[in-house]
Formats: structure tokens, sequence, C-alpha cells
């Protein structure tokens, strides 16, 4: 692989550049320019950006989905054929190990493949037809017909912590292009040289596949953001990030005259209930194990368990000790950038001001790198709402609560905010009893894990990574599996419409042959 990194723009399969070459790649482990510079986006290449990607959608929301799988298929095959050097360089950049990149790049890969199982499918079409009954009485049935399209250009936000699977190529973008939607992507700050490379690789797919140049587009810079979603062209937003930032773009795209759905992963804490014969039976290794996961790539997962909750007694409070043990013996990390680790820095301080939560342990320090911390907050601080456990901290850091009984312990989980995730851990008798704690985390949780840790999300069609606010803006959707394409899809309905100009998923003769709803039943019968 030959870098070059001009840092232009991607707008309509060209690279330009207007604005100041004013952006530069920095390595992660020591904040120092790895060399490469980037322009800076103007508020008019923002708008080419979402003009090329209008006229690409005129033509790519046509395409049959068998050349949009194909599509996806060969960007597919272009990320997996980046080599060594490409990890040595996305590593640099965000701090994190060759190994768990090859994974991610793996994952990214994988997932433009679902998509393309998932087009062959044919389910994205969800076609219902109700035919006409003209003798039915009071009243005859006109013949009805529904299907989804897409929405139309969109833009998609590139995440920090997952370079790869949740970025350029990720699931965002990934599911975009699946239904039919065109894509401005905005490049996260933090692997701007990353980003380049697999743009790179999606417009050689454009050209081998023969789609319409600006089906996707790429542009970088620090303030372009609110921009591209006040964009009258862009009809939807993807969007992994902070709380913050994730609400003020939210905001902005519920102002505009036509507001549009913006689809965003903030914050969670992912909240983890450990039962009493549990920490009997095995206290030491979900010790271990829960150490393993919110510590795991320094804490920098959305799914990470950042808070531990559990009945007062002696096995819990042996239990928190090992935990605090645990913590003790682990290496300080390098965290994706200098951003980042002020940012886990300046949390930190804040649970350090609060006179109702205790440092309980602290892991190895070094200078430039985040240490593993867990804390001990008195449950008032939860049961108050309290901001400090509503909000995550990002990174390797986790809070444990001790509620004096079950009724209490469900009263805590009432008190928490939507959540991507919620996990239960305990032994055959006691999930047999736990219907009440079973139906409390289905009420806040997208994902409920049972004897298991949040932090691994496989890719496929069943998984849900999304949850109630502030987890997501639209716990009604997903940011990875197939669920997430109908994010960008939107039911039409056709009354009375001649064959020819019905789309091939509704026609009479099913040439699809697609399983459809036909006046109630499943069948891929032709009419």
């Amino acid at each position: 692989m030959l870098v070059t990194h001009s840092g232009m723009q991607f707008i309509g399969g060209r690279r330009q550049a207007e604005g100041d070459r004013c952006l530069h790649s920095q390595r992660a482990v020591d904040n120092l320019p790895m060399g490469y510079a980037f322009y800076q986006a103007t508020v008019r290449e923002v708008n080419l950006a979402a003009q090329a990607a209008a006229n690409a959608f005129t033509c790519y929301s046509q395409t049959s989905l068998e050349e949009r799988a194909a599509f996806l298929d060969k960007i597919a095959d272009e990320i997996d054929a980046l080599g060594d050097d490409f990890i040595a360089l996305v590593s640099e950049e965000t701090a994190l190990p060759p190994a768990r990149l090859q994974g991610e790049q793996s994952r990214t890969s994988g997932q433009m493949r679902l998509f393309a199982t998932l087009l062959r499918r044919g389910d994205v079409h969800a076609a219902r037809i109700d035919t006409a009954q003209p003798e039915r009485k009071p009243l005859a049935r006109v013949d009805i017909r529904q299907c989804h399209i897409p929405l139309g250009p969109v833009a998609v936000f590139g995440a920090s912590n997952f370079p790869l699977a949740f970025s350029t190529a990720g699931g965002d973008t990934a599911s975009a292009l699946a239904a039919g939607c065109s894509v401005v992507f905005k490049a996260h700050s933090g692997h701007m040289a990353t980003a380049e490379v697999i743009a790179e690789a999606i417009e050689r797919a454009i050209i081998a596949t023969q789609m319409p140049s600006g089906v996707f587009n790429m542009i970088y810079g620090n303030n372009v953001g609110a921009s591209l979603v006040k964009h009258p062209i862009i009809q939807a937003v993807g969007f992994t990030g902070s709380l913050a930032g994730g609400r003020a773009l939210f905001d902005m795209a519920m102002q505009r005259p036509q507001p549009i759905p913006f689809f965003a992963e903030m914050s969670s804490i992912n909240p983890v209930i450990a039962l009493p014969n549990a920490l009997t039976q095995r206290g030491k290794q979900i010790a271990q194990e829960l150490a393993n996961s919110f510590t795991f790539g320094c804490g920098q997962f959305c799914t990470k368990p950042g808070m531990i909750l559990g009945i007062r007694s002696p096995e819990f409070t042996q239990f928190i000790a090992q935990l605090a043990l645990e913590i003790t013996l682990r290496p300080a990390q390098s965290m994706l950038n200098r951003g980042t680790l002020l940012s886990y820095q300046r949390g930190i301080l804040q649970l350090d001001n609060e006179p109702l939560m205790t440092q309980l342990a602290v892991g190895e320090h070094h200078e430039n790198q985040a240490s593993a911390m867990l804390y001990h907050a008195d449950i008032a601080l939860l049961l108050n709402k309290n901001v400090l456990l509503q909000a995550e901290v990002f990174g390797p850091v986790a809070i444990v609560i001790e509620a004096v009984n079950q009724h209490q312990l469900l009263h805590a989980i009432d008190c928490l905010p939507g959540q991507l995730t919620a996990t239960l851990i305990g032994e055959h008798d006691e999930l047999a009893n736990a219907h009440e704690l079973s139906r409390r985390l289905q009420d806040i949780a997208g994902r409920v894990i049972v004897n298991g840790y949040p932090t691994g999300v496989e890719v496929g069609d069943a998984m849900v990574h999304g949850g109630p606010y502030p987890a997501t803006s639209d716990a009604r959707g997903s940011s990875v599996g197939t669920l997430a394409i109908w994010r960008f899809l939107r039911p039409i309905c056709f009354q009375n419409y001649p064959e020819s100009l019905l789309p091939p998923a509704l026609q009479n003769c099913n040439p699809l042959n697609i399983p459809r709803l036909i006046n109630g039943e499943m069948s891929r019968k032709a009419l």
C-alpha cells in the first residue's frame, strides 16, 4: 500500500481543497505530529459534498439490490487487502494494538458482507400487498401495496474508539449504502490518515463496480459538523460520540425548517448486577472477569461496564476487595488521543471531589497514560440521580454501589437512565426467580446480558446496539447488525398503481422472488 496522504476532501469522485492545510495527525502515545497534514473543509466544500451526494442518490437509489451487494462486497475486499503497513498507521494514530486492529479490520469488512447478504435475501423491501376487493361491503377495498425506499443523502460522523468498524467504512456508512443512500462522511480528527486510506479503498470499489461518483464523500474539519447537519440536502444523520456533542447536533437536526432523523449513540454506563449466590460460588472469578472487561482497550468501549451493583453482604464486601486488588495490578494504558486522556482525567477529578465517592483502588501510574480506577459510591447518589452516576466516564474506571436489600436494588435500577447494555450475573436458582430484575433491566437497556460481559458486540441479524436516551437518541434502532439499515429507509404506499409503474418488489409476478405479506399471509407466489 502506497500512502501519500494528500489531505484533500473526497467530493464527487475527485480530491479537492480550498481551505487552509491546518489539521495534523498526531501520534496517540505522545501527541507528536506524524507528518500528515489535512485541509479544513470550507462551507462551500460542505455544500459541494452534499450536492455530489444528492446527484449520486438519484442514480444510486435505483440500483438493484444485487448491484449494491456487489458494491459492498468490493469495499470489503479492498479493506481486507490493506496490509501490515496500514495496521501500523492506524496503531500509530490511535495507540490501539495491531492484534486488536486486525480483528477490527475483519469486523469492518465482515459487516459490509453481512449487509450484502441481507440485500440478496430481499428483506429490506418488506413488501406488503392488500389486493383490491371491489365486492366488499359496505365499501370496496382498493389495491394497496407497500415497500421501503431509501431516505436520501445521509451524513455520518466517525467515532474515535473504533477507527475502522465505527468510522469511515463502519456500520453507519455500510447500512446507509446498503439502504440505497449516498453518504457524506465527516472524518474524525483523531485518525484522519486512517480515514483517508479507507476512503481511497471505498473510491476504488466505486470505480470497480461502476457506482455513481459522489455515492461516498468525505470531508475533514473540526467545525463542519453543524453545517453538515443543517444542510437541506441531508436527510438523516448517523453519529457516535459524546452526549454533549450528540445532543447539540440532535437539537440542530430538530430545529431545521425540515427536521430530519438523527441517530446518535452517545452515553452509557452499562450497569452490572452481581447476585449473592454467584458471588459466593465464584466471586474471585467474577472480579477478574469484570476487571478485564472494564479495563479492556483502556475502557474505551461504548459498552464498558462502568457500574457494578450488589446487595450488601460479607460476600459482596469480599468481592469488592478482590476487584480492588485486581485493579492495583493493572498496567497504565495509552488512550486514543490526548483529548480523550484529558477528558478522562477531568472525569476522575470530578469523582474525587464528590464527598460521597471513595477511591478504592488505582492501577499502575505512567505519565501521559490512563490508570485503571475503582470507586465506591454511596447509593444515595444514585437514588438522587446525581449527574456523576448518570454520565459515562470514558476510560478504565468503574463504580461499585451497595444496596441494603433487594427492594433498594430494584429502586436503584429504576433511577438509572437509558443504557446500551445491562448485565445480570447469577446462579441458576437466582436467575429462576429474577423476573422482576429482568423486567427492570429491559426497561432501561437495549441489550440485556446474563452471565457474560457487554464489551463483545456480535455483528449479526439479532444484535441491538442501541437503547433509551441518553444511550441513543432513538431506542427503536441499532447501529450494529442488520437492524441498522431500517434507520435509513422509509415506507411508501402505492394505491391503485398501474403494474408498469410499481417497483419490482410489488409487481404481480414477483420478479425478485422475495417473501411478501399478501392479504395477511407470507408468500412468494405471484398474483
